[in-house]
């Protein structure tokens, strides 16, 4: 049904930004031109963002087509240096909505614009974020939304497996050559750096072995044959827990990379954001189950252990690695993710349990190179940040 078209500025909440009356405005335009005809959107909610890119929520108050009630409208800055996370997110989204609908596992692109550095997206709704079940009192509900997050993530491996060559195209065509994943460069600087910095700060050294080991894991990263579609970032709050299942938000390192690496995710809790508790015994176990089950009709030699598991130990030491070469230069007893609130647990309490837990895999594989790094950078992180850093509290849900 039409509605009323009307002329002129959209309408805005008084309480709005200049930049978020300027998404707005701007979105209103590229809408009007992708459609040929005069779309007026009004009441903008803002979503929050990264860094200074802008999110709003706006409805759409006139137009002359059948578009949604609302919409989701994205504005991104200047890209800075060799990183541009507009054009990661508006590839990742032309990729995945030319998914079949029912294959979709994220909001559709209604609209982009180059020069905007904008795009307009399929308002998934209110729908509570994987963050809200973990920091809620159901332990059920939690549960189910961390499954579903496993799920869903193999399902779109599976989905988007072997695409490479279609997503560096897209972005040829966005004007780039930014096609590489954005972690990639950040594995290989950990795997260079970390002993260095293991050595200086912690006053651990990094055996023959251990290197070996994670220059083996790099290159099984980097060679990888088993790629598909990667959102990149793992939080929580990028996970919207839905009636049909969870649906992924915010792609803006999105990429095609080795999938395992992604799995690896599941047995180092959201190892791209400093807001993770711990989770219940059992429970990453379950998670891997899970993506395999959705994997293995697309890549069936995960199914056997003997050729999953220690990759899987590779991309969980790359992980460790990662967040340890990030975080120690500043590493504090009591530095607290300033994304949550401050019962947020220390990041050195966060680091030392991933080493913990890197410590106990290796050790069921028999790696005992790992098992001994881990238990040396164990044991200094105990020595400077005392006992309590290697008691992570569970999630709210699970208390």
């Amino acid at each position: 049904m039409s509605v009323e078209i009307t002329a002129g500025s959209p309408d805005v909440d008084n309480a709005a930004t200049p930049e978020i009356d300027e998404a707005v405005a701007a979105a209103q335009s590229v809408l009007s031109g992708r459609f040929g005809a005069q779309i007026r959107l009004a009441d903008p909610e803002d979503l929050g963002g990264a860094g200074r890119s802008v999110v709003v929520r706006v409805r759409v108050a006139a137009t002359p087509f059948s578009l949604p009630r609302t919409l989701v409208v994205k504005r991104y800055p200047p890209a800075a240096a060799d990183r541009d996370p507009f054009a990661h997110e508006t590839v990742s989204h032309q990729l995945l909505t030319a998914l079949p609908s029912e294959e979709r596992l994220t909001p559709e692109l209604v609209a982009h614009d180059i020069r905007k550095r904008l795009v307009v997206l399929e308002d998934l709704g209110k729908a509570p974020r994987l963050a809200d079940k973990l920091l809620g009192q159901d332990a059920r509900a939690a549960e189910r939304g961390l499954l579903s997050w496993a799920h869903a993530m193999g399902r779109l491996h599976a989905t988007t497996a072997g695409r490479d060559a279609d997503f560096d195209a897209l972005m040829r065509r966005q004007g780039t050559q930014c096609c590489q994943d954005p972690v990639a460069v950040d594995v290989h600087a950990a795997r260079d750096g970390l002993p260095e910095l293991l050595e200086r700060v912690l006053e651990v050294e990094t055996s023959g072995k251990a290197r070996d080991f994670a220059a083996a894991a790099v290159k099984g990263f980097v060679s990888s044959r088993r790629r598909a579609f990667s959102p990149s970032t793992s939080c929580p709050d990028n996970h919207l827990v839905t009636s049909k299942g969870v649906r992924f938000l915010d792609f803006e390192g999105g990429c095609v990379r080795d999938i395992v690496f992604d799995a690896a995710c599941l047995r180092v809790p959201f190892p791209s954001c400093w807001c993770a508790y711990g989770l219940p015994a059992g429970m990453s176990e379950a998670m891997v189950a899970a993506w395999r089950a959705e994997v293995g009709s697309v890549w069936p030699d995960l199914d056997d252990d003997a050729v999953f598991l220690p990759r899987l130990l590779e991309s969980q030491l790359l992980w460790v690695w990662l967040s340890t070469w990030r975080a120690l230069p500043k590493l504090t007893a009591t530095e607290q993710s300033g994304h949550r609130g401050q019962d947020a647990p220390p990041r050195s309490t966060i680091l030392t349990s991933r080493w913990v837990r890197l410590r106990t895999d290796a050790a069921s594989l028999g790696a005992t190179a790992i098992v001994e790094h881990a238990d040396a950078v164990v044991a200094a992180l105990v020595e400077r940040y005392g006992e309590k850093a290697t008691r992570l509290e569970l999630y709210p849900a699970f208390r």
